[in-house]
């Protein structure tokens, strides 16, 4: 959600730490995504392209890394095998060519599913930039997968 700070200057809506005991009715005005605080050390982000999977680890030590660009660092990291059939399940299931899913990485390496983005952003990342676009071409002049 964009928003203006009253200065004509836009900003985002990040995640934020909720207490449930501060909620009351008006969170019924509208709609709302509540979800349970993982204990992270870092964020990943998976771009699937077609059959093609490309996961970078996000480091910057925050709730929200979107917020943050200017502290993020990158890795280009491998997808465990678990991890990747569960992406390429949710890609057959949906019908996708494309996704972006976004995962907290936990101390103990465990892969925390949040969201995927089915036209999420990719070529902020530059250590995966052109892997992703030379898939992204592949992928077009190929046409569709066959199931």
């Amino acid at each position: 959600m964009i928003i203006e700070d009253g200065q004509g200057v836009a900003g985002m809506i990040w995640a934020n730490t909720v207490d449930p005991d501060e909620l009351d009715e008006s969170v019924a005005a509208t709609a709302h995504m509540f979800q349970a605080r993982v204990d992270k050390v870092a964020d990943v982000r998976v771009t699937v392209v077609g059959e093609q999977v490309f996961a970078v680890r996000i480091d910057n030590g925050r709730l929200d890394w979107r917020a943050h660009y200017p502290e993020l660092t990158y890795t280009l990291i491998p997808c465990p095998p678990a991890v990747r059939q569960a992406i390429t399940s949710y890609m057959r299931v949906y019908d996708l060519l494309f996704g972006a899913f976004d995962f907290a990485l936990t101390s103990d390496n465990e892969w925390v599913f949040l969201e995927c983005n089915p036209n999420g952003q990719w070529a902020w990342i530059a250590e995966q930039e052109h892997l992703v676009a030379d898939a992204l071409t592949d992928l077009l002049q190929k046409g569709h997968l066959s199931s």
